[in-house]
């Protein structure tokens, strides 16, 4: 496989979410920057995902940052949420997630081999069932997992006693997430349960983005013309309902996290 075809490779594999995660989308789309390292290859990548800030910012910093230090923070971002989810998470808890977070997995694991003991529900988070990737992942480091269709979601939650939601997008006003997440985080809010949201900082933008709507035939291709599919792909979670953010600057309320990384 040559260049381009690697590149072409990379492009329709983070389209296509066959990449999932916004830590793995941007770790792909820096290798295939590098593979054609100029503006025009930066607008192409930029357009894959719109609704991914991390992408935007690991391409961003190429040039300005070398591969490895760009590699190094996400190790080292995760390292520290790893560490940082310990503190929230109490022995015998059920833990309810949806769709598939990077920094959400790979902190349960690393809470799991520290001997803490929990559970977790999750959703199969339709069209794509990301959610079944996250339960493999789960299931494979030894964590007992309860998969919940989607339209079931409301039962794993009142039998949850934290939540934790991965984000795509932490916005000045919203965090944004898999579609789904703004409802479910309303169900938890209604029942007292905690939520946070694991995150590592670049996925924070201080302008508005685009939520990306995919396209209706990974939900149906009805026959009938007057049958119209919609398949938004993320949604806003309201800042009122997140307890507080776990990420590498700490565990802190959402409003103390912005004026964080405003400053930076």
């Amino acid at each position: 496989m040559n260049k381009k075809q690697l590149f072409t490779k990379i492009c329709n594999d983070i389209k296509s979410i066959k990449i999932q995660g916004a830590t793995n989308v941007a770790k792909a789309a820096l290798r295939a920057y590098y593979l054609f390292p100029e503006e025009k290859t930066k607008k192409i990548l930029f357009s894959l995902r719109p609704t991914e800030p991390m992408l935007l910012h690991t391409i961003e910093s190429a040039g300005k940052k070398s591969k490895a230090e760009i590699l190094t923070h996400f190790s080292t971002a995760q390292e520290r949420i790893n560490k940082n989810i310990l503190k929230i998470i109490k022995n015998n808890s059920v833990i309810f997630t949806h769709c598939h977070s990077t920094n959400v997995v790979r902190a349960l694991i690393y809470a799991k081999k520290k001997g803490k003991k929990f559970e977790v529900y999750n959703t199969e988070t339709r069209p794509l069932f990301q959610g079944r990737k996250t339960a493999k992942e789960l299931s494979d480091a030894g964590i007992k997992v309860t998969t919940f269709v989607d339209s079931a979601a409301q039962i794993g939650i009142k039998k949850s006693n934290l939540v934790l939601f991965g984000a795509d997008a932490l916005l000045n006003d919203s965090v944004i997430n898999k579609v789904g997440s703004g409802m479910f985080s309303e169900i938890a809010k209604h029942n007292k349960i905690p939520i946070f949201i694991v995150a590592d900082s670049w996925k924070y933008s201080p302008k508005n983005v685009k939520l990306e709507q995919r396209d209706f035939h990974e939900v149906w291709n009805p026959k009938k013309n007057m049958i119209h599919v919609k398949n938004p792909a993320f949604e806003p979670i309201e800042i009122k309902n997140i307890t507080g953010i776990v990420s590498e600057l700490g565990i802190m309320p959402y409003s103390k996290f912005l004026k964080f990384v405003r400053k930076g």
